[in-house]
């Protein structure tokens, strides 16, 4: 039996997004040229990127995508992924790096394990516009069921990059 979950993303990051926040969303989404046209496919390490794969998806149907596209308020992201369990983890921490930098609030995604029929959201509820210094508030995250461990949290503000 496979443990695999659906991971829907959406939600617009704001032109303020750091520009490490952005190169390491690329890479996560296996652009391996950066924005200045340099080449990051040796930056791998112990980590590989989570949001990369594309084309047919093996248990949940469908497409498997992820996009990341240049809009006129910053940068807009969809991604449709199968995970296995074991990068959850991986995959909630990287979510909860990409929410503070959201202009979009309430749900930006959903979280479901293959053969359960409802998902569990990803809530934003913005407190702040995102532009206040580090430390002064941040945004919430509430995954709407059980068996995630970012559960109603607050996501402080990052240090500025």
């Amino acid at each position: 039996m496979s443990n695999l979950y659906v991971v829907d993303l959406a939600l617009n990051l704001r032109a303020s997004v750091p520009s490490a926040v952005v190169a390491d969303l690329r890479w996560h989404l296996g652009i391996k040229i950066d924005e200045n046209g340099e080449d990051r496919s040796s930056e791998t390490g112990d980590r590989f990127p989570l949001l990369a794969a594309r084309g047919a998806a093996v248990r949940i149907g469908g497409v498997l995508v992820d996009e990341l596209v240049q809009a006129a308020a910053g940068r807009v992201l969809t991604v449709r992924q199968e995970a296995h369990a074991e990068v959850m983890p991986e995959l909630e921490s990287l979510a909860e790096r990409r929410v503070w930098h959201a202009s979009t609030q309430g749900v930006f995604g959903q979280i479901r394990f293959y053969k359960d029929d409802v998902p569990e959201l990803l809530i934003n509820t913005v407190w702040d516009t995102g532009e206040a210094a580090a430390g002064s508030g941040g945004n919430r995250v509430r995954l709407m069921g059980e068996g995630f461990s970012i559960l109603d949290r607050e996501i402080p503000c990052p240090n500025p990059a």
